[in-house]
């Protein structure tokens, strides 16, 4: 008997899987039985995930990616195939910010953001449904959002900017698929603790940001585990366009 959440045989590509939640995303989908193709810049990091996920009996691929770089997709996409089989599911979890008052911040730097957070998720969404529509093959696309996309966090004006445009993406895309097999959908997670953040959460600012978080703390991870699995797995059958929050209450 398989459980809700089996993944075995689907393919997985995840963006930004060097750390932080890309890292433990696609540590989670191996675990469930996903072949993932690992994708960043820095590939002595995609070895190390590669090398945990094949210790555990898992399958995975280290494929070097830039997002922003247009013209690196498609062959990465295509090396994902080669070594692993067709996708049938893309996260895209690639993301960055820039800090500092809007007064402060330069063109270059909302630019950066919005290549990364914004212009590559559609980049990778459209291209991966091209190749699942030719196969026939039902997928998942999930869009790693943030409450950004409906709150205001100050000091990121570009990255709350480019996760509201992320969630419209989503739902727009996920309309324009409806009936082609593919299922779009955003995850919207609070802060969480990662090794991004994990010297800022310590610092006294830091630490007064949390204490006023309603319930006085971060997320960890594994708090997204099972909305992830949610909507990659066939337990999603009908869930498509849907914006879904995981923040412990941050937004509230």
């Amino acid at each position: 008997m398989t459980t809700p959440y089996d993944l075995t045989g689907r393919v997985a590509f995840v963006t930004g899987a060097t750390s932080g939640l890309g890292r433990h995303f696609a540590k989670v989908l191996a675990a469930a039985g996903a072949a993932v193709a690992l994708s960043g810049r820095r590939t002595d990091r995609l070895a190390d995930v590669k090398a945990e996920i094949e210790s555990a009996g898992g399958r995975a691929a280290a494929i070097a990616l830039d997002v922003t770089d247009a013209a690196a997709i498609a062959p990465a996409l295509d090396s994902a195939e080669s070594q692993l089989g067709g996708i049938d599911i893309l996260i895209n979890n690639a993301g960055l910010s820039r800090f500092g008052l809007s007064l402060e911040l330069t063109a270059g730097d909302f630019d950066q953001v919005i290549a990364t957070n914004l212009r590559a998720p559609f980049l990778l969404a459209t291209q991966t449904a091209r190749r699942m529509i030719a196969a026939k093959r039902d997928g998942k696309i999930v869009n790693v959002a943030s409450i950004g996309a409906f709150k205001v966090l100050p000091g990121v004006t570009p990255y709350c900017i480019s996760k509201a445009g992320l969630a419209m993406m989503t739902q727009c895309l996920a309309r324009e698929w409806v009936n082609k097999g593919i299922a779009v959908n955003a995850l919207c997670p609070g802060y969480v603790e990662t090794e991004l953040n994990d010297d800022w959460f310590k610092s006294e600012k830091g630490r007064k940001q949390i204490d006023g978080f309603p319930r006085k703390r971060l997320a960890k991870e594994t708090d997204l585990d099972g909305m992830l699995l949610l909507l990659c797995s066939d337990a999603a059958r009908t869930i498509t366009g849907a914006l879904l929050t995981v923040d412990d209450g941050q937004s509230l």
